[in-house]
């Protein structure tokens, strides 16, 4: 199966150290060798990178790993074809725009005899399982809520919803955000890890590469990291349940898509 990385931070921030142990899984310490991307926001827009080559050994995934690029979300994706050839267009993220925003999705698992209708609001480009799903939950979402975007608990409400809907078909883990916050679906395996002051020495599993996060990050920052399996040692990395539903946004998570009463503020 494919597997899926996120990150949601309360200030644009660097994903250069976790996605480079989670691109060796591309074809080096993973069989996920059927293409790769990567879609993180600025602002507004959505920037998004795709190649049906292994990232493992990509000149274009080591030219992303090497630019200095920071984001609030960030959603990268390695894939293992289950459904649909080895092509560019069924390389995730995908990508579609909803209430004037970009949406970015990607999908690890496989959904079984997942043919339900599309009214062409949206429509696949490829062949997967996944961006047929990620039409309908779109889809299913405007015609809830028509031409007004919902309050995010609201929203929250309808994406559980129709996440259990979907899982119904099979395995249904995934990545969603519009450059807001994150929404994280677990089906049946998903870990999520927040990094904030006190920040601790980490090992990437992959290759080894240790780091002193104390010594990129301020003492205000603040990051949540989604991935399909943990990607380093000497963190406390958590499983969430299956059917389980997570928004991060300012790098914290937001039960039930609800903001806290008051901002979280960091003792220095």
């Amino acid at each position: 199966m494919c597997q899926l990385l996120g990150m949601n931070a309360n200030k644009p921030a660097s994903l250069h150290f976790s996605l480079a142990g989670f691109m060796c899984r591309g074809g080096r310490t993973g069989e996920h060798s059927d293409g790769w991307g990567a879609a993180y926001f600025e602002g507004h827009a959505c920037h998004l990178l795709v190649e049906s080559r292994p990232s493992a050994n990509s000149p274009l995934a080591r030219w992303l790993h090497e630019q200095p690029l920071r984001s609030r979300n960030i959603i990268a994706h390695v894939r293992k074809a289950t459904r649909g050839a080895v092509a560019l267009e069924n390389c995730h993220p995908f990508v579609r725009e909803l209430w004037g925003r970009q949406w970015a999705f990607a999908h690890n698992g496989h959904l079984k005899d997942f043919d339900l209708p599309l009214r062409g609001r949206f429509t696949p480009v490829g062949s997967t399982d996944s961006e047929h799903a990620f039409c309908y939950l779109l889809e299913a979402l405007f015609r809830r809520f028509g031409h007004t975007p919902p309050p995010t608990p609201a929203l929250f409400e309808a994406l559980a919803g129709l996440a259990c809907e979907i899982s119904g078909f099979g395995s249904f883990n995934f990545l969603l955000s519009n450059g807001d916050g994150l929404f994280a679906h677990c089906s049946t395996q998903l870990h999520t890890l927040q990094r904030r002051y006190p920040f601790a020495r980490a090992r990437r599993i992959d290759d080894g590469v240790t780091i002193d996060l104390g010594r990129h990050n301020h003492l205000d920052d603040r990051m949540v990291l989604a991935a399909t399996a943990p990607l380093t040692e000497d963190e406390d990395w958590t499983a969430l349940r299956p059917g389980e539903l997570k928004y991060f946004r300012g790098g914290q998570d937001l039960p039930d898509g609800v903001p806290v009463a008051a901002p979280l503020l960091l003792a220095v």
